[in-house]
């Protein structure tokens, strides 16, 4: 009982460290005893046949002797001799490291024969050579004819031992299988009672965790289906599912309160979340077709005060083009005030505005594109341009004593396209240039004359439609040094 205590009280980090570690060091036992014995097996097997292949390296380099001796004897040839000497080694060197693993007399007695008709081959073999080198030919003949003899007895000898030893082996092989197989099945049988033994061990372990556990499951699933008025669950050890059923029965009391105050509130908030939303959506779309709807009117009534001056003074050609001119404008602005357009419609308006002003001024207005035409299809809110140009003729240019001077150009900086209006006239300070840029400027504390609201508007409408940073810049040098307007536009908004 006091043990069970104590158990209980471990927790389950220390539980499975107990159980995971005799687990171990059982299987590291019986991997230990596996190794050694079949290791011990596996080197038994290979001594069976390492005479087996000794007698073979002899009998392949005896043959090599007795081939490079004749072709030397015949042709007297330098390679032949080296390589009779190379082997001649090569076979002193085997037949001194020659072993017979055996307990046979018999075959330890032919071993016996084969070294001592080796180095009887090997003189002999030696003499031949010697008297073919000092061309005494009777005595190599006689030489390479004992030679031959000993040749024919040596590999016959070599042969018999070679077939003794392996049938010597080959019973001991089948010794040896066996045994390997005995280990096998006593091997497999402690694998066996050890995998008995651990799942013994972990059924006790863990017969304390899953306890709990379970109970906390299908007091879960309770939960989860919407029955929070059971009872708590008993808490019987101090481990981490105890930790987790108290955390669990207090969890259960907070939900039943936390329901209680969502279900009151729930549909408030939800009738809430909705009409701040729609609010949103109206909001917006109403605050971007009031700056899309402001435009100037003064410049409806100039206009059409110039094409009546116009027509009184000269022929109806040219009242016609400016008429026409007028009208394409008027169109335009009527027809896309609530709309996105490309770049290419914009420049179109410019040169429009541009003509209408030069038949209103003489001319005096001198107008320069720059336009780089694969950027010409990105789109933009309709009427950007013409304010900014109309800001920079009203007041940049218009009453400056030089030359009056108009820039538009379109071009490709990284992955913006950038739209730049610039004028050589009277520029603007600092301060007004960040009163604009940061829409402190506004309709009703601007005189007639004031060009803050004009830019406002483009700033707030391309704002709302890229949402993105650094999209609208005015630059100045100071006094009568002009003015640029950059836009500068995401090339991903290119219509495809």
């Amino acid at each position: 009982m006091k043990d069970n205590r104590f158990f209980n009280k471990l927790s389950i980090q220390s539980r499975l460290t107990v159980l995971f570690l005799i687990t171990i060091a059982m299987i590291f036992l019986v991997n230990v005893y596996v190794y050694v014995n079949i290791n011990h097996i596996i080197e038994r097997i290979e001594a069976l046949y390492s005479s087996n292949v000794s007698l073979n390296e002899l009998s392949d380099t005896l043959e090599d002797i007795q081939e490079d001796m004749t072709q030397y004897l015949k042709t007297k040839s330098t390679g032949s001799l080296e390589n009779y000497y190379k082997n001649a080694q090569k076979y002193t060197e085997q037949i001194e490291n020659l072993s017979i693993s055996t307990h046979s007399s018999e075959l330890n007695y032919a071993k016996r024969c084969i070294t001592q008709m080796s180095y009887s081959y090997l003189e002999a073999a030696d003499e031949a050579v010697n008297a073919k080198r000092g061309r005494n030919v009777s005595k190599y003949v006689e030489g390479y004819d004992e030679c031959s003899r000993i040749f024919g007895y040596l590999n016959s000898y070599i042969y018999s031992l070679n077939n003794e030893q392996f049938k010597e082996s080959t019973g001991n092989y089948e010794g040896l299988i066996e045994s390997l197989k005995y280990a096998e099945f006593f091997c497999l049988t402690i694998l066996v009672l050890v995998a008995v033994c651990n799942i013994l061990l972990i059924i006790l372990a863990t017969k304390s965790i899953t306890g709990p556990l379970s109970s906390l499951a299908k007091r879960a699933n309770e939960v989860s289906e919407g029955n929070l008025e059971g009872e708590p669950l008993s808490v019987e050890t101090q481990d981490e599912v105890g930790v987790v059923t108290k955390a669990f029965n207090q969890m259960v009391i907070s939900l039943r309160d936390y329901i209680d105050k969502v279900r009151d509130n729930m549909e408030k908030e939800s009738a809430m979340k909705e009409k701040e939303l729609r609010i949103n959506a109206s909001l917006k779309e109403a605050q971007l077709k009031y700056l899309q709807a402001q435009i100037n009117p003064h410049f409806l009534f100039n206009t059409l005060n110039a094409g009546a001056q116009l027509a009184m003074l000269e022929g109806a050609d040219r009242t016609n083009s400016y008429i026409q001119k007028m009208a394409d404008f008027f169109r335009y602005n009527i027809k896309k005030n609530h709309e996105f357009v490309t770049i290419a419609d914009e420049i179109e308006l410019i040169d429009n505005y541009i003509y209408i002003l030069n038949v209103r001024f003489s001319g005096d207005i001198h107008f320069v594109k720059s336009i780089d035409e694969d950027l010409t299809q990105i789109e933009i809110p309709s009427m950007t341009l013409q304010p900014i140009v109309e800001n920079a003729v009203n007041y940049g240019i218009r009453n400056i004593d030089w030359e009056g001077i108009i820039t538009l150009s379109l071009y490709r900086e990284g992955s913006r396209a950038c739209i730049s209006v610039k004028d050589n006239g009277v520029g603007m300070s600092k301060e007004k240039i960040e009163r604009v840029l940061s829409d402190e400027l506004q309709a009703s504390s601007l005189s007639d004359d004031s060009n803050g609201i004009g830019l406002t508007n483009v700033i707030s409408r391309l704002d709302l439609y890229f949402n993105v940073d650094n999209i609208f810049n005015i630059y100045s040098g100071g006094e009568n040094m002009g003015t640029e307007v950059i836009i500068k536009v995401p090339i991903a908004a290119k219509v495809t």
